[in-house]
């Protein structure tokens, strides 16, 4: 079988010899950068290769010139070749926040084209949960060759934002209304964009609401715009591809993501911006 957007523990466990299976850890601190890779050395998910959001899944800007810069789909098949991924491997992803940053490995795997990408529900507190398995120290895989290419109409650039159907921003209600900025230059939010918290998501345990119950706060949030014609994004491109992971999961096409996201739009003073709760 082959998982394309969420594997639970208890899958995982009973598929973990498979020699086609790839595990990284993608445990990650916005305050911390070097946290998950500490926690990953400490325990994590036997096999497990870590993966860190600043250093492999962002880069120096290419397409955007947001906190998180999107990597080129030339350093992405370096960065999923070092990983030991190829075109046979069933991949998983997990982090210990709910998926907020796993979900950007998976979305980076589906834009070059492997699908066989899920995340892993509940992460590294659901592993631990089941008291299954743990190892300590580094594990690397052998390196292998990448073949894909991207899908560029997932990734919207910063000059067609303002042309999307529907613009949603992932981000927590306060900074989205403008109530706080921790982080960038403005507060607020892109003219226009409806707001869906990315932790709307998830039940208390930190697992993925059901299927329908995700299809409808989607279905309600987006209106008569079709899903694929939706695009996300929060502050630096990183827990808006938990939404898109979401919407996805719930059986709705793939939304688009706007890699940039606030970190970009906000950096210019002259672009609009604005506050409250109403897009």
């Amino acid at each position: 079988m082959t998982y394309r957007t969420l594997i639970s523990a208890v899958q995982l466990s009973e598929r973990q010899k498979a020699a086609d299976l790839i595990v990284v850890d993608c445990r990650y601190d916005l305050m911390d950068a070097e946290a998950g890779h500490r926690d990953w050395l400490s325990g994590h998910i036997p096999g497990a290769v870590y993966a860190s959001v600043s250093h492999d899944l962002s880069s120096k800007p290419v397409t955007d010139h947001g906190r998180h810069p999107m990597p080129s789909p030339e350093t992405m098949i370096k960065t999923f070749s070092k990983l030991g991924i190829d075109s046979s491997k069933q991949v998983v992803v997990y982090d210990n926040a709910g998926g907020a940053f796993a979900a950007r490995l998976w979305w980076m795997l589906r834009y070059m084209g492997h699908d066989a990408v899920a995340v892993l529900d509940g992460g590294w507190p659901a592993w631990q949960a089941l008291g299954l398995k743990e190892a300590t120290g580094e594990e690397l895989n052998v390196a292998t060759q990448f073949i894909g290419s991207a899908r560029p109409e997932q990734l919207v650039l910063l000059a067609d934002v303002m042309t999307s159907a529907l613009l949603v921003d992932s981000r927590d209600p306060d900074r989205y209304q403008g109530k706080l900025e921790p982080i960038d230059p403005a507060a607020g939010h892109i003219p226009g964009a409806k707001n869906h918290f990315w932790k709307l998501n998830l039940d208390a345990s930190g697992q993925f609401l059901p299927e329908d119950k995700l299809a409808d706060q989607f279905t309600k949030l987006m209106g008569t715009t079709t899903s694929d014609d939706v695009v996300f994004y929060c502050g630096s491109g990183v827990t808006a591809c938990h939404n898109v992971l979401a919407v996805t999961h719930a059986g709705l096409s793939e939304p688009r993501l706007y890699g940039g996201s606030w970190s970009e739009w906000s950096a210019d003073k002259t672009r609009p911006v604005a506050t409250g709760d109403a897009p």
